[in-house]
């Protein structure tokens, strides 16, 4: 019998996260940011209704608030900054191999990106890896 989600299921948390993410914010110009907040920002003309915008605001809200007290819940601050640790690592990394060059805005931005998706799919999915190495449930103390 198995248990927890396997390896699909992570990979299905991992994709959501990067979802979430990117919709949230990217640097191509193609995310809500883009299209709802920066022509607020800068008092550009509204274009496209806005009962559309506040839908897909509350959903992305709605997602950041399942995917962030997922991760505070099943890591803490004490493993957000050790997953955040092992991102910055790998930022390093890749700028030492010259992957990713520190004055490409764009670049640094993509690595952020990811790197934050990968927090929450490693805040989403904790529990299942922690019991699938350890053999040991965790539970909330309600």
């Amino acid at each position: 019998m198995a248990t927890g989600p396997g390896f699909g299921g992570i990979a299905v948390r991992a994709i959501a996260a990067l979802v979430l993410v990117f919709a949230t914010y990217n640097p191509e110009g193609k995310s809500f940011y883009h299209w709802a907040v920066s022509p607020l920002i800068h008092g550009e003309a509204m274009t496209g209704p806005a009962s559309v915008k506040f839908l897909a605001a509350i959903v992305l809200i709605a997602g950041w608030v399942v995917f962030l007290t997922a991760t505070r819940r099943s890591i803490g601050v004490g493993g957000a900054l050790l997953v955040l640790a092992i991102c910055g690592g790998l930022v390093w990394l890749l700028l030492d191999f010259g992957l990713v060059s520190a004055s490409s805005g764009r670049g640094i931005t993509y690595v952020v990106m990811i790197c934050t998706a990968l927090l929450l799919a490693v805040g989403m999915s904790w529990s299942h890896l922690s019991r699938k190495l350890t053999g040991q449930v965790d539970m909330d103390q309600s």
